[in-house]
């Protein structure tokens, strides 16, 4: 399958950068907060993409019923935000040449995360990504968060597109829904956090691509 997109969207976390350095690293560091064992990163990786709810349910195993979870969160978030890159978060491997061939080509390119704005900033910012892409939904910049297609559809707004020219990628089936209900082609990112307990062939998804620069050969040349 072929798409024409008047615009390309990522979901951030395993699909746009690998993150999972740091939220492995910091997970672990409140483990060891807590006086609980640490966890080897590769458990950890594939439950990235769930955000600070997975890693906690992961590490303590409980999740936001238990009376200590309002605490451990906001602890996790406050150690997460005082060093987000300290322990390698980068672009996944190809997805610079990506970027800069959207950029060559004149297709706009965006990010829709459920990672809150006051994370997703300035992450951006210590990347130099913030000043290239056309537009930056976080997951508080509207009332719902993905699978929900509203944060798809603002994107959409900001660019001036409509949903139907637009392809989102991303490495989690509440991606897939969000694009599929916001009307839009949706690619999996395979390279992400996908653990073996997914089932991303069921997703319905239009495509998927093992690495990133495959993207590339998804797009209609102009």
């Amino acid at each position: 399958m072929k798409f024409a997109p008047s615009a390309v969207l990522f979901d951030l976390d395993g699909t746009l950068l690998d993150t999972a350095p740091d939220m492995a690293r910091v997970l672990n560091q409140l483990l060891s907060e807590r006086g609980r064992p640490v966890l080897p990163t590769a458990t950890i990786r594939p439950v990235v993409s769930h955000g600070s709810l997975g890693l906690l349910q992961l590490g303590f195993g409980f999740g936001a019923e238990h009376t200590e979870f309002a605490d451990l969160r906001q602890r996790f978030l406050d150690l997460y935000h005082n060093d987000l890159t300290g322990s390698g978060t980068a672009l996944f491997p190809g997805m610079a040449a990506v970027l800069t061939a959207l950029e060559q080509q004149g297709i706009p390119w965006g990010i829709v995360t459920n990672k809150p704005e006051y994370l997703t900033w300035p992450l951006l910012s210590l990347l130099a990504l913030d000043t290239r892409s056309a537009c930056v939904v976080g997951g508080d910049t509207v009332a719902r968060a993905k699978p929900d297609p509203l944060p798809l559809l603002h994107a959409c707004a900001l660019l001036g597109v409509v949903p139907e020219r637009c392809v989102y990628v991303g490495d989690a089936e509440r991606d897939v829904v969000a694009g599929q209900r916001a009307g839009m082609a949706t690619v999996i990112a395979r390279y992400g956090y996908i653990g073996s307990q997914d089932t991303p062939d069921a997703w319905g998804a239009h495509a998927s691509i093992d690495h990133p620069q495959a993207l590339l050969d998804l797009l209609i040349q102009p």
